[in-house]
């Protein structure tokens, strides 16, 4: 699964994996695709740094990223205590009260909240970069839009490729013009935050907005013959994400998560602004439910949504809340019925592809040809 992107990257198979869990992305290279840390979750320059030493470590000299979140509108001088005190009470009390619907228990005295939106904030991002260049790293992705042109400037210095998500040809020309070196187009299938077009219109509407760019597709590919047909569209590779969820290397701390990631069907997601506010694509839940509710008081604008619920999430997954427990996940989460190894699922997509091409081939009348 080579084109000329992989081939300028030098891995063997153009498969982009975005993950939180650094030994996720360090298999996803070592099997020859392009691992992706997820840095969101990195408030503290200190355990990035721990975990890229870990990368570094375990990835056997193959290349990786960083995925990062910077915001596209910038917002001066306003601290987290600031954004804090924004947050209506009625909004807390809502909280409050689905919580103890549910039973959920409190955390410990003093125990802080295990998941911050702090994450989302610019500045937090120029830091996890800052530590992130002292690294042989190969790509900054920008999930949130395109950096900005100095993070740009600053990664093309250092010879590294800026990727930045699209979810419509308007976007990825915004990128194309900051300056971006890869345009990842991300389908509706897509978990996490994703736009309204499916991948299928997507993919070929982007690879014609920034020729000659490169373009990744993702959103809802969990399979070799999907690698193809993203291929076919015009793509140089695939960026999946969901699909690591429930590998073997993957860390989420929660069987009960597990369990219901390996039983959803794909209908069982839901764009919900729930998590952050912005629309993201998750496991549907009694969380979700209640936040989308009519009845209730609605969510809040990003990041006082992210702010708001960071407690509740913390005691939701600390107790595995079953009802209210979930998870950012593609409509690929109806192909995640088993636990498999990184190694696995890389076997699976190039046998898959394998077939899809030579189907292809027979079709076209080229048997025996690849």
């Amino acid at each position: 699964m080579q084109t000329e992107l992989s081939r300028k990257l030098g891995v063997e198979h153009a498969v982009f994996g975005f993950t939180p869990f650094p030994a996720v992305a360090a298999a996803i290279s070592r099997a020859g695709g392009f691992g992706v840390l997820g840095a969101v979750r990195y408030t503290a320059p200190d355990d990035l740094k721990r975990d890229l030493d870990w990368i570094e470590a375990h990835v056997g000299g193959h290349p990786y990223g960083l995925d990062v979140v910077m915001p596209a509108k910038k917002v001066e001088g306003v601290s987290e205590a600031d954004v804090e005190a924004m947050i209506p009470e009625g909004h807390r009390r809502f909280v409050r009260d689905t919580l103890a619907k549910h039973g959920v228990p409190e955390l410990a005295e003093g125990e802080a909240s295990g998941w911050r939106i702090t994450g989302w904030m610019e500045q937090v991002a120029r830091t996890q970069l800052d530590v992130a260049f002292d690294y042989p790293i190969r790509l900054v992705a920008g999930a949130l839009g395109s950096p900005p042109a100095d993070v740009v400037a600053r990664a093309h210095d250092r010879e590294v490729l800026v990727a930045a998500l699209a979810g419509s040809a308007r976007h990825a020309r915004k990128h194309r013009e900051a300056g971006i070196d890869i345009v990842v187009a991300q389908g509706y299938e897509a978990g996490g935050h994703t736009g309204e077009i499916a991948s299928m219109v997507l993919t070929p509407e982007v690879v014609e907005a920034v020729d000659p760019l490169p373009v990744l597709a993702a959103g809802g590919i969990g399979s070799g013959r999907q690698v193809a047909a993203a291929l076919t569209l015009g793509a140089q590779g695939v960026w999946l994400g969901s699909i690591w969820l429930t590998t073997t290397e993957a860390d989420l701390h929660s069987p009960a998560l597990t369990r219901k990631l390996l039983a959803a069907g794909s209908a069982d997601t839901v764009r919900s602004r729930a998590l952050t506010g912005k629309p993201a694509r998750q496991l549907r839940t009694e969380w979700t439910d209640a936040w989308d509710d009519p009845a209730g008081p609605g969510t809040l604008p990003m990041p006082l949504q992210g702010l708001l619920v960071a407690e509740a999430v913390s005691r939701i997954q600390k107790y595995e809340v079953e009802p209210l427990l979930g998870t950012p996940v593609g409509q690929i989460v109806g192909r995640m019925t088993s636990e498999r190894s990184v190694q696995a699922v890389f076997d699976d997509l190039t046998r898959g592809f394998e077939q899809a091409v030579d189907r292809i081939n027979r079709i076209a009348g080229r048997s025996g040809q690849s």
